[in-house]
């Protein structure tokens, strides 16, 4: 089942994808459930906006591709390598990604994103997709400049709108069978198979649970391919993986 988040007549509203149109919910599925008003909405008459909004934290992964470990010049991490992005950097699709008066390169990262659907803690791997809601597409935006002179990440990867997710989250989403293709411009600049990923979904949702608990609706960041390069203002950002459509940002340095 396909899910979207949007706002349409002055109100924000969770829908299913039936086609081209939005079958309304009567709020939140991940704790109304699925009952329906009746309403229909046109996709192209609503505003798509991030389908989830983490209560709590964004959890991400870092080197968790052997091609994009290689090529930031370190090894593979032999455990899930964890980071966090606080939930204020959290946009949805055609949302801005702004770049920072305090950074002069800037990054795309076009990743898988999990969306926890239920308190998560010391989960085994066995179970862990029993706590997941769905997935969807994240971009874990990052100052490359500042990862390296700061020696940690927080601030990197903490700045509002560094964290754009959407356009929907699928609760049957078939991540072995597909791809990653990352585009600025329209220009490839990042594809993969998903499989391509070192520490696979499972393992990193219980290796994060046996750290800090998972709450719903956080959301967690499963790592980047091979190909990372900068973003300047006016790009366009397009991160794509099958099955989940895609993700598209424009970039711009405000002015000052």
């Amino acid at each position: 089942m396909k899910i979207a988040r949007f706002s349409h007549d002055n109100r924000i509203a969770f829908g299913i994808v039936d086609d081209d149109d939005l079958v309304v919910l009567t709020g939140d599925p991940m704790f109304a459930g699925y009952d329906t008003t009746g309403e229909r909405v046109p996709i192209a008459d609503a505003t798509l906006l991030a389908p989830s909004i983490p209560r709590s934290k964004v959890v991400g992964v870092g080197k968790n591709y052997r091609d994009h470990a290689t090529e930031m010049g370190t090894a593979v991490p032999e455990e899930p390598l964890l980071f966090l992005k606080p939930n204020t950097s959290v946009s949805g699709p055609g949302d801005y990604i702004v770049l920072p008066k305090q950074s002069a390169r800037v990054e795309f990262e076009g990743e898988l994103a999990i969306v926890i659907g239920t308190i998560t803690k010391n989960v085994t791997e066995e179970k862990a997709m029993e706590h997941v809601f769905g997935f969807t597409i994240a971009n874990d935006v990052t100052a490359r400049d500042l990862q390296k002179s700061d020696g940690q990440w927080t601030r990197a990867k903490g700045f509002d709108s560094f964290c754009p997710i959407g356009p929907i989250v699928d609760t049957e989403f078939d991540f072995p069978s597909a791809e990653i293709v990352t585009r600025v411009n329209g220009v490839v600049k990042q594809q993969a198979p998903l499989t391509d990923m070192v520490h696979d979904v499972e393992t990193i949702i219980a290796y994060a649970s046996s750290v800090f608990t998972l709450l719903p609706g956080d959301i967690i960041l499963t790592g980047t391919p091979a190909g990372v390069g900068p973003i300047e203002n006016g790009d366009t950002v397009e991160v794509e993986i099958t099955g989940l459509g895609i993700l598209t940002n424009p970039v711009v340095r405000p002015r000052g």
